[in-house]
């Protein structure tokens, strides 16, 4: 397994956003910092596996020193945040859902800093009681 360090800002009046230095463009929120936490696990782990996908090369993990003494690290909390080394297969599928539906969870999913399919992907996977 690979750990990598996510930064974890709060701003007034939102909710907590995480990003990953090895990784721009890849960030959520939560409501609170577990949520958040919660969040950054699953949005790192769909991340990659879009990644390995589309046959881009996985950085290594920056040092905790990198990081924290990065100037994206001042007024931060930094996370470690730990991913499995072998990403599962990601297969493509076709599926129908009323319109009400799917706008419900492209809004839920732009909150997080979710694509849809990994949207989906987390509310399965808890409904499931499976670790993501």
């Amino acid at each position: 397994m690979a750990t990598y360090f996510a930064l974890m800002h709060k701003e007034p009046a939102s909710d907590f956003g995480v990003s990953f230095p090895d990784f721009p463009g890849c960030v959520t929120a939560g409501a609170t910092p577990d949520e958040a936490a919660n969040m950054a696990a699953e949005a790192l782990a769909l991340h990659i596996e879009g990644m390995v996908e589309d046959g881009d090369t996985i950085p290594e993990p920056a040092t905790f020193d990198l990081i924290r003494d990065s100037e994206d690290a001042k007024g931060a909390a930094i996370l470690a945040v730990t991913v499995p080394d072998q990403p599962s297969k990601v297969v493509r599928l076709n599926i129908t859902l009323q319109e009400r539906v799917l706008e419900r969870i492209d809004k839920a999913a732009a909150r997080r800093g979710l694509t849809r399919s990994g949207f989906i992907a987390v509310a399965a996977n808890r409904l499931a009681g499976e670790p993501f």
